[in-house]
Parts: C-alpha cells; sequence; structure tokens
C-alpha cells in the first residue's frame, strides 16, 4: 500500500487520437488490480459526449468510469477533472471535477489552459495521495507541436508525476512505423528521454509476421517493445467517444424477419450511444444506426437518442426530412421512444431562453408527446433507482440509470410517466419521470442505462412477437462488465511483453489475483 508515499505513475500516451489508449489503460488497470495494488486511472482533460454521472453527482468522461471498473474501485470525478462536451462544430461545454463551468469556443479556449491544468494538477496529487498506482491517459497525439505550450493532459502531466510514458500506435490504420518513429523523432528531447517503451495495437493476422517489424522498430527507437496487440472482436468494452467499432451507419439492409428491430438516429451530437448496447447484444434484437430516413415499416421500435444540441439536431433532422419519415411510422402504429435529448424532441416545443445550446430562441418540435421543455443553465445530475410498471403483467419492474440534462420538461403527457423514481444517490422519493402518449406507443424518459438492467430490458422487449430470450438467464450490466474486464486483462498479458512493463512499474505482475 501507499503508506503515505505518491503513487507511482505511468502514462500511456499516443501516436494519435483512436489509437487504443483508452482500452490500454483499462487492461493495465485490471492487471495491476489482479497483482493485488491499488490502481486508479487519470485523464487530465477529455472530450467525449459519453458521460456518466458519479454516486455524489459529479460528471465524467464515460472511458475512465470503464477504467475505474476494470481497477475495481469507484469512479471519481479527479480520475477526469476536466471534460469537453462538444455542442457545436467548434465549441464545447466545459465541466470542471464534475459541475459545469461554461460554454467555450475551441479557440477562446486553448487561449489560456493555465487554470485548468492547476485544478487538473490538484485531481492528480489527490490521486497519488490515495492510490498505489495511477494509470494516465494521454489525449490525441502527444506530439501536436502548435499546442504543446497549452497541451497539460499529454506529457506536462507525465514529466508533473516522473511517470514513464509508453508510447502506443496503431497498425489496423496503416503507417505504424512513420506513427512510431516519426512521433518521437519531433519530440523535444525531455519529452523523448520520458518515453520508456512502444506498444503496437490491433494487429491482424498472423503475429509472428511483424517479428521484424517489431525489431526494426526497437533499432530505429532505441526502445523496447512492450508487444503486439492483436486485433480482437469477442471482448465487450464500452467505446470512449464513438460508435462500437461493429456499428454499421446506414446498413443496406432492412429489417430482418424473426427479428426484434430496432432503429436508433445517429445524430451529429448524439450523446451516451452506450444506451443501446445492451438491446444490441440481444440474441434476437437487431440495432440498426441511421443517418439518412428511410421507410421505417418493419422496424419494432424507433429511438431517438440523447444530444448534446438538442435544438441543432433538430434543425439536422428537419432538413433530412426525418420528421415526416417519423411522424409517418407513429401513425401506423410504430412504437417511438426518446431517452434525454430524443424525449426533448418527442415533445411540442423546445425553449431556450438562456442560449444554453446556442443562440436564444425556440423550436417547434415532433409533437408526438404533449410536453415542452425549456433549457436551462443549471444541469440535473442524479443517479437513480426507479420502477416501470409492465403494462402486461401488472408488476413493476426494477430499473437503474443516471440523468444528465439542462432543462424541465412539463405538460399534460407528464400525468402519465414512463416510470416513477423511488431513490436519489441512495434517498427514498416518489417522483413522476418521463412521460407517454399516443396510447403508450410514444414514450420518452431522462434515464440513461436503463436497458442495461436485465430484469427491466427483458421485461420492455417482450411486448414484441419476435422476441426470444436466451435460454441461460440475462447476467447483470455489473457482472458482464467484470467478465469482460476479464477477458480483456488475459488478452493484454498473453500478448506483452511482462518483463519490459514490470521493469517500467518496478513491479512484480506474473500472479494473477
Amino acid at each position: 500500500m501507499n503508506e503515505g508515499r505518491l503513487a507511482k505513475c505511468v502514462a500511456v500516451l499516443g501516436t494519435g487520437s483512436d489509437v487504443g489508449k483508452s482500452v490500454a489503460v483499462a487492461a493495465l488497470c485490471r492487471l495491476l488490480s489482479d497483482a493485488g495494488l491499488r490502481v486508479a486511472p487519470f485523464k487530465a482533460q477529455n472530450m467525449s459526449n459519453n458521460s456518466w454521472v458519479t454516486y455524489d453527482g459529479g460528471e465524467m468522461g464515460r472511458a475512465q468510469v470503464v477504467q475505474a471498473q476494470a481497477a475495481r474501485v469507484e469512479p471519481h470525478v479527479d480520475m477526469n477533472p476536466v471534460l469537453l462536451k462538444p455542442n457545436t462544430d467548434l465549441g464545447a461545454q466545459v465541466v470542471l471535477h464534475g459541475r459545469v463551468l461554461g460554454d467555450r469556443e475551441a479557440s477562446d479556449y486553448w487561449k489560456d489552459t493555465e487554470a485548468l491544468a492547476g485544478e487538473a494538477a490538484a485531481s492528480l496529487r489527490r490521486l497519488r495521495e490515495r492510490f498505489d498506482v495511477i494509470v494516465i491517459e494521454g489525449a490525441g497525439s502527444c506530439a501536436e507541436l502548435n499546442l504543446r505550450d497549452r497541451d497539460f493532459v499529454n506529457f506536462r502531466t507525465a514529466h508533473a508525476a516522473d511517470a514513464a510514458v509508453i508510447l502506443i500506435g496503431d497498425i489496423d490504420r496503416g503507417g505504424v512505423f512513420a506513427q512510431i518513429i516519426g512521433t518521437l523523432a519531433i519530440l523535444p528531447e525531455g519529452d523523448r528521454a520520458r518515453v520508456k517503451a512502444f506498444l503496437v495495437n490491433r494487429f491482424r493476422g498472423d503475429a509472428r509476421l511483424f517479428d521484424d517489424g517489431l525489431q526494426i522498430l526497437e533499432k530505429r527507437t532505441g526502445l523496447p517493445s512492450l508487444g503486439l496487440i492483436p486485433m480482437y472482436r469477442d471482448i465487450d468494452i464500452d467505446a470512449e467517444d464513438a460508435l462500437p467499432l461493429d456499428a454499421v451507419l446506414d446498413p443496406p439492409e432492412g429489417p430482418r424477419t424473426g427479428r426484434v428491430n430496432v432503429a436508433v438516429l445517429c445524430l451529429p451530437h448524439l450523446s451516451n450511444f452506450t444506451d443501446f448496447a445492451a438491446l444490441a447484444g440481444e440474441e434476437s434484437v437487431t440495432v440498426h444506426y441511421l443517418t439518412r430516413p428511410r421507410p421505417l415499416a418493419g422496424y419494432d421500435l424507433v429511438l431517438i437518442p440523447g444530444s448534446k444540441n438538442v435544438r441543432g439536431d433538430w434543425r439536422w433532422m428537419s432538413e433530412r426530412g426525418w420528421p415526416e419519415a417519423i411522424r409517418a411510422y407513429a401513425d401506423s402504429g410504430g412504437q417511438v421512444g426518446g431517452i434525454c435529448g430524443g424525449y426533448q424532441i418527442l415533445g411540442r416545443r423546445v425553449d431556450d431562453p438562456d442560449g444554453v445550446e446556442g443562440a436564444p430562441g425556440s423550436d417547434e418540435m415532433l409533437a408526438l408527446l404533449d410536453v415542452e421543455t425549456t433549457l436551462a443553465t443549471r444541469k440535473t445530475l442524479t443517479r437513480v433507482a426507479a420502477v416501470w410498471r409492465n403494462r402486461a403483467t401488472g408488476n413493476d419492474v426494477p430499473v437503474e440509470g443516471y440523468e444528465i440534462h439542462m432543462g424541465k420538461t412539463t405538460g399534460p403527457d407528464t400525468q402519465r410517466p414512463f416510470t416513477r423514481i423511488r431513490e436519489i444517490h441512495g434517498r427514498g422519493v416518489d417522483i413522476a419521470e418521463g412521460a407517454r402518449g399516443g396510447g403508450g406507443r410514444v414514450w420518452g424518459t431522462y434515464l440513461h442505462g436503463l436497458f442495461d438492467a436485465p430484469e427491466f430490458r427483458r421485461s420492455f422487449l417482450a411486448r414484441f412477437e419476435a422476441y426470444r430470450p436466451s435460454e441461460t438467464a440475462a447476467p447483470s450490466i455489473d457482472a458482464h462488465r467484470e467478465a469482460q474486464y476479464d477477458k480483456l486483462a488475459a488478452h493484454f498479458r498473453r500478448y506483452l511483453n511482462l518483463p519490459v512493463l514490470e521493469g517500467i512499474l518496478g513491479i512484480s505482475l506474473r500472479s494473477e489475483g
């Protein structure tokens, strides 16, 4: 244990964005936890609309939540002190220590990051006082020369924490020699000296065919290889800020016979896409992510997801003809659901008097629910336990979820709630939540993650004739995630050069927990 000493730190920095840093950090967190160490992840600044609410009501990036779960520790906003949530092409909402700081244009944000850097450094210090090892994740490329003096996520954090750096490149996107050798070549000498090993990620095929490639990289860089990690297909880890790798946008095929077919609108500012992962994991369910309108007949359910810019995404929907397609589908008896921003879009109008999402104003919406939403500057951040009334059985089915929204929705259809909240952060309540309309065929809710609960998911899907639950009982989402983190650690353990990693950390990882 730490016993008063600051935790040892190791940093996983990338040759670019989406090279696998987040997953590699999650794997290292589980490996270190298996070795009996108290380990925590840290990313000074994340940019993602895929966020999570902690038990004390703070908002943080989902990637650091995944990493904390892999480390077997409770997620805390110190693990992701600065979160940027893009809400326009040029700007983002800034979340500091779990609370909204305000909106910033990118050009303004990058003028001066010193105050945020100081807050991030304080978070890292607090983590180092509580844990044995901190695994730091970088952001994007660690060699963006034009941003180096303002970048507090990559080498600035590594230097401050005296962290050994592992440089990770993605061979699947091509040019891995240029990625790794080129990155090291343009780094300042002090940064270059902190890099202790490189890792090649996402290899396809026979790994032995790249033995000479690793030798070339070792010779050209003077660094040891930490390993060659093959691509995997059978490990289910939440993605950081994009749709799952196996998700296909606008697939050419339509609804499939004998299955429950779900269409999810892929909005430009889609947030918390992980809401639908559990649905897609059901053997008899097909989930299609759609950007272009198509005939919706044959789909059992159309879902409008969360959005970081509801009015902007509504204009995108209108330009593409989505309102007409969805209204025609609903008029023909189709079921339409909305989560968070999607719930607001299903209503009659969204008012933004304070310019929360851009210029102040109002927009008329789908009007499939008799509700109206007024956006507000104060964000709702809650973890809740609720119940959903199964109309077929008359039973109340437990649901867990979290709310992340800036607005209040009112209107007659809220008198027919989708769920009733029973607990908020463990405190007993009885609050109507969401709305139903169209004879129950149209519904909206603010609860993210509601499909994660197996009992609710199966009860909800049972209304569809084609639904066939698997013969074995569905695991809880927590049990499923635990199994996936174990599989991820085993995958990395198999292909990592453990002696190199142990030398970097000064820790033995030979025995699994």
